[in-house]
């Protein structure tokens, strides 16, 4: 397999990560765009560092972890869905999953220190966290 070069430096990929960050887009996203647009296959070989310490070091991060922020929006727009069509209990049982894997990934991540020890889930924080 040929190795292909990339067109950015690993300033460059660095500022390029910082200004997707600002317009925007989440790390994955920014990790997307690098790869496709500017055919940078694997940020991390190019810097030494993860798009996650870059938007670390530039103060770029969310308050909430981006796997545990999408695992919320799932469970909002759920509970929403639920709120309409109650019968709906293949609906409710994937609401109750999601709710289980949310609170299971807030426990691993307030140990790390990620997130607030305090933190816990509710529908309604949850609802006012997405909008």
């Amino acid at each position: 397999m040929v190795k292909k070069e990339t067109g950015l430096s690993a300033k460059d990929a660095e500022e390029q990560v910082v200004s997707l960050a600002n317009a925007g887009h989440t790390p994955s996203k920014i990790g997307l765009i690098l790869r496709d647009e500017h055919n940078v296959p694997n940020f991390r070989d190019l810097t030494n560092k993860t798009i996650q310490d870059v938007l670390g070091e530039s103060k770029l991060l969310g308050d909430i972890p981006e796997d545990l922020l999408n695992l919320i929006r799932k469970s909002v727009m759920l509970f929403d869905h639920l709120e309409k069509n109650n019968k709906d209990f293949s609906a409710k049982r994937g609401y109750e999953i999601t709710v289980s894997k949310i609170r299971r990934l807030a426990k691993y991540y307030s140990k790390k220190g990620k997130i607030a020890k305090d933190w816990r889930y509710s529908a309604e924080k949850a609802a006012l966290l997405v909008k």
